[in-house]
């Protein structure tokens, strides 16, 4: 258990938690140091922070995930201590946005071609508020029967080069690391061994200004958080960890603050970001 978690979702994007709520939790278990990264919108971080006042010694950051493509493969960007009212980030992200409702419908009509047909009004609604995505078209694959898990639907469906799948615009990583930079924040290469190849990758990263590695993730066995740290230290990059918590119910669902992150060393990242210029958001005030 760590009192910090750098990579959480909201239902802003595609966690099941409103933003106040997952602040709350992050809280009650213990977090003193929480980032809200949802999926290509900031809109739920005035709430967040809201929320984590209300809770003394409690600091939120604010961040964003960016999906980028390189060839054969994709990289997760965090973006962690980003200026939440930077305009030029909005303005692309609020494109982002517009690409992902344009995606989710192809992947609707797609499913309805492999006989897995669910409704369009109900993949939004699952939605709601938040950037439409595959979990709230796998949501909506289970409620109708088509698999019997939330993981199922990924791995029958929606996965990457699976039947259903729809590429989205392409972002590469080098423009995705100077959007967040320029949004005055540090760019962290989320759960990298989703990446193929992502040793290479994280070299080629690190050319472009990236900040960090997400060493401590979810539930990473010692030898893979070794070899990321190794990685990490031999590339100049600061180590981050974040649980990646979405609420869905998912054999590898791990809750805020559920990583081996030390403590020292989120203090160390913060520390590192406010040495590389950020505005690193100070705890709440005791009332």
């Amino acid at each position: 258990m760590s009192i910090a978690d750098f990579h959480t979702h909201s239902t802003r994007s595609d966690g099941r938690l409103s933003p106040a709520a997952l602040v709350d939790l992050a809280a009650a278990r213990g977090v003193r140091t929480l980032a809200v990264t949802d999926h290509d919108t900031l809109d739920g971080l005035a709430e967040a922070t809201e929320a984590a006042a209300r809770h003394p010694g409690m600091r939120l950051v604010p961040g964003v995930e960016l999906s980028c493509d390189v060839p054969g493969t994709e990289v997760h960007m965090l973006g962690l201590c980003i200026d939440p009212h930077d305009a030029p980030l909005r303005a692309e992200l609020e494109r982002f946005r517009r690409g992902r409702v344009e995606r989710a419908e192809r992947m609707v009509a797609a499913l309805a071609a492999l006989d897995a047909p669910i409704e369009w009004a109900r993949v939004q609604a699952i939605a709601g508020e938040a950037s439409v995505g595959r979990p709230h078209i796998a949501q909506a694959l289970l409620e109708r029967g088509h698999v019997q898990t939330f993981n199922e639907a990924f791995d029958r469906f929606l996965a990457r080069n699976g039947p259903a799948y729809v590429e989205r615009e392409k972002l590469v990583p080098r423009d995705a690391i100077a959007m967040i930079r320029a949004a005055g924040g540090v760019a962290v290469f989320a759960h990298p061994t989703f990446t193929t190849g992502y040793p290479e990758v994280a070299v080629e990263l690190a050319a472009y200004g990236l900040f960090g590695i997400e060493v401590y993730y979810r539930a990473y066995p010692p030898e893979v958080v070794e070899e990321l740290r190794t990685l990490a230290d031999r590339l100049g990059l600061v180590a981050s960890g974040g649980s990646d918590f979405h609420g869905i119910a998912r054999d590898d669902e791990r809750e805020p603050g559920a990583i081996p992150l030390p403590d020292a060393q989120a203090e160390a990242l913060l520390a590192a970001a406010r040495a590389a210029g950020c505005a690193v958001p100070e705890p709440a005030a005791a009332r």
